[in-house]
């Protein structure tokens, strides 16, 4: 569990810098599988989860919190016919096990049938486990993180001289190692590191304050963003944001950064995703082989890219991932399932429980966030989105949001207090360009996208 150290008490030492074994785990998953055999069930399935990290943040030069922690976790999912029950325990004794297996049991055989429960089929288990350069261990210490927290945070300060005051820097790493095992005899093992640092600087002039705030992500530290240039970064944006005001109420070009244009997609996973499906919550729903974008974009969901934050041989269920083409110019290509959706959909798995592993959207422009602006002429940048207005039923989008005015090719003047609307089928059908700056932080790898119009609600005309 995490341990949450007063700021001044930095005597206590670090945890383990290393995970328990596979020797150590992988006996305990086959034990709770075999537990099952023995109780009866027709199938099981096991996943285990051992991590352990560390965690500090600063504001304002003052430590503020050092974090470390350790978990583990095994759970067990029991099939008795399409019978299903699961439970969990963080002690992997014997006993322990036992318990679980009879609580997973006990609640399958008291649960009613549903005939699309079970294993992913044995025939689309993953057989081959290229390394994805996913694990980079950071040997970094509190006393280390917290120096790299303050350079961070200084650099805001020093950014502008309207930076007075700080939401706090953090540094972030983790380590984890996860297995999955089921009775068809798959055993799959994923080990990976997360380390990043983020910092929230705030602005003031007069009596207007503005925050802005920025951070670096990766599989690798090295491969880190310095932490002057986050806390510079940060401060700018914070700054550039004094000044702010609100418009009139119109219809007019909407420009996406990378960073904001990953949530446009994120929407368009939910929507083509098995749960969303087969409830028949989805705008998208029937639209297979149709197109739902604008013709110059095309997706791909691309697993194996090395240290990318979505990358997995196997999915949740251990079935083998592939490449597939989810966009082809603009034409649904493929839906995302994992067994159980694609069983209520009379379909098979796509390989996709738990989502999906890297999309990357190709762009359509060459140049940026500014070189859109160019193109763009007059129109709105939405820098930060406020609220959850979005139906994925009917697609119905309207989100508070903030950013710049742009005229002539060039930022204007800062926005806030405004909200954009739409439909996400006119949205993704109305989206003119996109750009090469590739936000590489998530699972969703995109550049900024330029929507040709939508309504912008501010001040009455």
């Amino acid at each position: 569990m995490p341990a949450l150290l007063p700021a001044d008490d930095m005597t206590s030492p670090l945890p383990s810098a290393s995970l328990p074994s596979l020797a150590e785990l992988q006996p305990r998953l086959a034990q709770a599988l075999e537990l099952a055999k023995r109780g009866g069930a027709s199938a099981a399935e096991a996943y285990l989860g051992v991590s352990r990290g560390l965690s500090v943040n600063v504001r304002m030069g003052e430590v503020e919190s050092v974090q470390f922690q350790r978990d583990r976790d095994l759970s067990v999912t029991v099939f008795f016919g399409q019978r299903t029950g699961s439970a969990s325990t963080s002690d992997l004794s014997e006993a322990a096990l036992a318990r679980a297996v009879e609580a997973a049991s006990a609640i399958a055989k008291a649960g009613g049938e549903d005939p699309c429960m079970g294993l992913a089929d044995a025939e689309l288990m993953a057989t081959e486990f290229p390394d994805l350069d996913l694990s980079h261990p950071w040997d970094v210490s509190a006393e280390e993180a917290i120096e790299l927290a303050r350079e961070a945070e200084a650099a805001a300060f020093a950014s502008d001289r309207r930076v007075t005051q700080s939401e706090g820097a953090s540094v972030d790493t983790r380590q984890s190692l996860h297995l999955y095992a089921n009775t068809h005899g798959f055993f799959g093992r994923r080990e990976a590191t997360d380390h990043s640092l983020g910092v929230a600087a705030i602005a003031a002039q007069d009596e207007a304050m503005q925050m802005g705030h920025w951070y670096t992500s990766s599989r690798r530290a090295a491969d880190l963003e310095p932490g002057p240039a986050v806390g510079r970064k940060a401060g700018e944006r914070a700054a550039a944001r004094l000044g702010a005001r609100g418009i009139a109420t119109r219809t007019a070009p909407v420009l996406f950064p990378a960073e904001v244009a990953r949530g446009l997609f994120g929407h368009f996973i939910g929507a083509i995703s098995g749960g969303a499906l087969y409830r028949r919550a989805s705008f998208l729903l029937d639209k297979l082989g149709e197109p739902v974008f604008a013709p110059g974009v095309t997706a791909r969901q691309m697993p194996f890219i090395p240290r990318a934050a979505g990358s997995s041989a196997y999915d949740q269920e251990g079935v083998a991932t592939r490449e597939r083409l989810l966009l082809d110019h603009g034409v649904l290509g493929g839906y995302l399932l994992g067994s159980y959706s694609a069983r209520k959909l009379g379909l098979a798995s796509t390989g996709n429980a738990g989502g999906v592993y890297n999309l990357v959207v190709e762009s359509t422009f060459a140049g940026g966030l500014e070189a859109l602006a160019r193109e763009m002429g007059e129109g709105l940048i939405v820098t930060d989105l406020m609220g959850q207005g979005v139906n994925n039923v009917t697609g119905d989008y309207s989100r508070g949001a903030s950013g710049f005015w742009v005229e002539n090719g060039v930022v204007a003047f800062p926005v806030q207090e405004v909200t954009i609307a739409g439909n996400l089928a006119n949205i993704f059908r109305g989206i003119r360009a996109i750009g090469d700056d590739v936000d590489t932080r998530g699972g969703v790898r995109c550049g900024s996208v330029l929507v040709e119009a939508m309504a912008v609600a501010g001040e009455a005309a």
